[in-house]
């Protein structure tokens, strides 16, 4: 029944972009079917009064319901990222991994810059969707359409950036959140393109000028003021660097936080290699996790590869090595049960701080297993230094 729940769970999370990618296509047509020239389509709303009022309600609403799954989409992305492909997001460039982890892909010291990028976007998605367009000055209006391109573009960077940990199709699934945000994007600008319009008793001075009336020719066609916002982007970009700088930070940390990182498309840094841990034994992915805590000596050799070893590990092995010397049955016997439930269980162990509770909950059998060394060998404590050297003690004998 937990299994199921879980199931449930998790397929209810991975469904929210979708959702807000079909909300986005649904809005996005209400937005193009309810301005002229396509007016001619929505018009026949005035035959079905239900449909006509299900447009007006998408376009009037759907910002808040939007914003919602859009935040949604940032949190889900981070979760696939970290469960499908092993994203450590507290793992500096610098830092050394194991197995197939993979370093955050945004360095966290520049993340100011990704940070006033990002509300900068949704300060002006928010800000046109609660503002009539003819209530706000026009630069103001470009401007905004500009925090929208701009928003959109870093999306797209983003996306570009984490490409090369695409391996199979349902890597699609981050292609979501540049999609939604363009959408997004899109669906605002037409809206407040068409509903800008002239003061009729200001016109009279457009009329009288050939260069205004052209101007004003080109604004009613709802193009200029997309076209502006997207040239105010350089300008933008320059107030973002000021920002940063006030902060403290270089004006190009929103372009180091992607570079300053490995593993990705725009990476710059190598990192350490990363370092081989078994996941088929408790012991010995225990021994990967929190260092204060498990407490590491020193690298081992398994199976031809180097594994992280602690103490635990070391009395762990050195026990089964008493059990096949002295009860070489009753070792074929433990070993099966261990193989067939150990292994499942070991292969869930993907987390440091899971590790961390497997090392306590082996703990009891740790203390066991150190009294049975103590009671069967004459140099306990040679026989467990010598676990993972690749030795044995009479090897050095």
């Amino acid at each position: 029944m937990g299994e199921i729940l879980v199931l449930i769970f998790t397929l209810a999370v991975l469904i929210v972009p979708f959702l807000s990618l079909v909300m986005e296509v649904i809005v996005l047509w209400a937005a193009i079917v309810s301005i002229y020239p396509v007016r001619v389509i929505y018009d026949w709303g005035n035959h079905f009064p239900r449909i006509k009022k299900i447009i007006d309600w998408l376009l009037k609403y759907c910002f808040i319901i939007e914003l919602i799954l859009y935040l949604l989409c940032f949190g889900i992305e981070a979760i696939y990222m970290d469960l499908v492909h092993d994203v450590v997001w507290l793992a500096g460039w610098e830092t050394q991994l194991i197995n197939r982890q993979i370093h955050q892909p945004i360095n966290t010291e520049y993340i100011s810059g990704v940070i006033i990028v990002m509300v900068i976007f949704f300060a002006g998605m928010i800000f046109l969707n609660c503002t009539n367009a003819n209530n706000i000055p026009p630069l103001l209006l470009a401007i905004s359409f500009s925090a929208l391109y701009l928003g959109s573009i870093y999306s797209v960077i983003w996306t570009i950036h984490i490409l090369k940990i695409f391996s199979n199709v349902l890597d699609l699934y981050l292609l979501l959140l540049p999609i939604n945000t363009i959408l997004i994007s899109l669906r605002i600008i037409v809206l407040k393109s068409y509903e800008y319009s002239t003061d009729p008793s200001r016109s009279s001075k457009i009329e009288e000028s050939a260069i205004l009336n052209k101007l004003s020719f080109i604004k009613n066609k709802a193009l200029y003021l997309p076209f502006i916002g997207l040239l105010l982007v350089i300008p933008l970009i320059g107030v973002i660097s000021l920002i940063l700088c006030v902060l403290g930070q270089a004006p190009d940390a929103a372009i180091k936080a992607f570079t300053e990182t490995s593993d990705f498309t725009l990476s710059t840094k190598i990192s350490p290699q990363n370092l081989t841990v078994d996941e088929h034994y408790l012991c010995t992915v225990a021994a990967g996790g929190d260092r204060k805590i498990v407490k590491p000596i020193r690298k081992g050799i398994r199976h031809g590869h180097e594994v992280i070893v602690n103490r635990q590990l070391q009395i762990a092995n050195a026990f089964e090595d008493v059990l096949m010397d002295y009860t070489p049955r009753a070792h074929k016997v433990i070993r099966h049960i261990y193989d067939t439930y150990g292994f499942p269980i070991a292969k869930l162990i993907k987390k440091k701080w899971v590790a961390d509770l497997v090392y306590f909950i082996m703990k009891p059998l740790e203390i066991i297993f150190l009294f049975v060394l103590y009671m069967t060998c004459v140099h306990p404590e040679d026989r467990i230094a010598m676990q993972y050297t690749g030795k044995k003690v009479q090897d050095i004998l």
